[in-house]
């Protein structure tokens, strides 16, 4: 078995855990328009049932708390990007 395959196997196992996502689509466009999220980044809000684990490839989760406790701002260094791309 390869690192890529155990990497996505524990996803999905990971995925099967997580609870559905719990905020709206109001808030996420509030977060997307108060933190001027260019339109080129693509943000998406996840379909319903969808969790932290099922963003799509070329994609990364960011939960709110990264920006309101963590004081995390874009644009990210290129360090931060491959960690969330690992």
């Amino acid at each position: 078995m390869s690192t890529r395959d155990h990497h996505e196997d524990s996803s999905e196992e990971m995925a099967a855990g997580l609870p559905p996502l719990k905020w709206s689509k109001e808030t996420f466009d509030g977060l997307v328009r108060n933190f001027k999220f260019p339109a080129s980044w693509d943000a998406r809000y996840p379909d319903e049932g969808q969790t932290a684990a099922d963003a799509p490839t070329g994609y990364i989760t960011l939960f709110w708390d990264f920006f309101s406790v963590g004081n995390f701002r874009f644009p990210a260094t290129k360090f931060f990007l491959d960690i969330l791309s690992y």
